[in-house]
């Protein structure tokens, strides 16, 4: 009994072990990928097929507001009509 349950034990901590590193791995390599990597275009246009019949007042209102929603990490890249 006492085996198992250091067994138990030796593998939830290895299990919480590599989790974490997973997430600062991640988290690091996603600020690097942010620093030295700019972005080409901060404010990018939205080009499909229906954008070119839409306002651009529609446009530049549906960008916005993704934009506020988000703090400014999404980018809206089509815009298309559901039905």
């Amino acid at each position: 009994m006492n085996e198992a349950f250091m067994l138990l034990a030796v593998g939830m901590i290895t299990v919480f072990t590599i989790l974490l590193l997973i997430v600062v791995f991640g988290n690091i390599l996603i600020a690097l990928v942010n620093r030295f990597i700019p972005e080409v275009e901060m404010i990018r246009t939205v080009k499909n097929q229906g954008s070119a019949s839409m306002d651009p007042r529609k446009v530049a209102a549906i960008v916005s507001a993704v934009d506020i929603v988000s703090d400014g990490r999404a980018k809206v890249t089509s815009i298309t009509k559901s039905e």
